[in-house]
């Protein structure tokens, strides 16, 4: 267990190994005592802090936890379907701010959900479902309308996998929703966002109601980062979460409205036949390229 070199008093050091998608590795944080940043082939994929499951490090996870606090009152348990589990740091939020909620998370690496249970245990009070399988695949097996909400949140080798970004996915993700229920997308894109343009699109092609959630560097195009996507058939807490977004610690900014249904452009929806991978990060976006 990745605390125990804390509770015998050791300084922490890195705990590494092998999983399905390559070579993963727990960083210890310096700031936080039993915290930990999940890499994968170095790239940053999930921080943890053990003592308080609260704690949202990377601002776009942040975000998503700003979407769970508002989308029902305070408290209430919510049925979440995850699809991308990593180290399981949404998952753990809802399960200590929302007690009672039932949760399932579909992640493709077996091997990468036995390391991250070992090491970075789940308490036992918890609900949290973990099925070992494609994010897709898993979806389609889920049943309708069982979910509150819908976190997709899947990289392999730090992009999006094209299968996850139709409108033919975004329609089978929606059939697991109940009416009103929330879908949220986490991607990644830079410089014009041709790839963001495109899934905004894609995504109000299936939900009427639709905000987007972002650096305004990225918006800007001046920096590649995360773009949070947050759609449902039913009404958005938009205000709220611009507030809330603006008060972070790294501010965001909330577009929706006239601006976002200008936002793409032209840009196509997009369907099997034509999807692809989102693009690839800048060399030494994560520092250890």
């Amino acid at each position: 267990m990745a605390d125990k070199q804390r509770r015998r008093g050791r300084a922490p050091e890195p705990i590494r190994a092998e999983v399905g998608s390559g070579s993963v590795e727990l960083e210890p944080d310096p700031d936080r005592a039993g915290a930990w940043t999940l890499r994968l082939h170095g790239a940053p994929q999930s921080h943890v802090d053990l003592g308080d499951p609260t704690w949202l490090e990377f601002e776009y996870v942040r975000r998503l936890g700003h979407v769970v606090d508002l989308i029902e009152d305070p408290g209430k348990p919510l049925r979440v379907f995850h699809l991308g589990g990593g180290g399981l740091t949404l998952a753990r939020y809802v399960a200590a701010t929302r007690p009672r909620s039932r949760q399932q998370v579909a992640e493709l690496d077996g091997a990468l959900v036995e390391f991250v249970r070992r090491e970075l245990p789940l308490e036992k009070n918890w609900q949290v479902r973990v099925r070992t399988g494609d994010a897709r695949e898993v979806a389609a097996k889920a049943p309708d309308a069982g979910f509150d909400l819908v976190v997709v949140d899947v990289f392999a080798d730090s992009r999006v996998p094209a299968h996850l970004t139709s409108a033919e996915f975004v329609v089978e993700a929606a059939r697991t929703l109940v009416p009103g229920g929330v879908y949220a997308v986490n991607l990644a894109d830079g410089g014009r966002l041709d790839f963001v343009r495109s899934q905004v699109a894609t995504v109000r092609s299936v939900f009427p109601n639709l905000l987007l959630i972002a650096d305004p560097a990225i918006l800007r195009g001046r920096r590649f980062g995360n773009v949070v996507l947050v759609a449902s058939h039913g009404e958005l807490p938009t205000a709220e979460l611009a507030r809330r977004t603006a008060s972070d610690p790294f501010p965001g900014r909330v577009e929706h409205g006239p601006a976002l249904a200008d936002f793409p452009g032209g840009a196509a929806v997009v369907h099997d036949a034509e999807a692809v991978p989102s693009p690839a990060p800048p060399a030494h976006t994560f520092g250890r390229n």
